[in-house]
């Protein structure tokens, strides 16, 4: 599972980086994956908004229901 979830984050990343920002995979343990946002969203008010109902809903939905995605500062 986690290669699928490596895989996934890294094309989502090209939308993030298409703003400006940027995503660093930090761990992956199961289903509970840490991110650190960079650059725009590294900042952004929105950066929640766009792990949990971005990131956080396209892995659910097409991977597994139980992830759960958050942020590392």
């Amino acid at each position: 599972m986690e290669d699928k979830i490596r895989s996934k984050l890294e094309e989502l990343r090209g939308f993030l980086q298409a703003d400006g920002g940027d995503m660093e995979v930090v761990s992956i343990a199961g289903t509970d994956v840490k991110v650190k946002l960079q650059g725009a969203c590294g900042c952004c008010p929105h950066a929640t908004m766009t792990l949990k109902q971005g990131i956080e809903r396209v892995l659910r939905e097409q991977i597994d229901e139980k992830i759960v995605v958050e942020q590392v500062r």
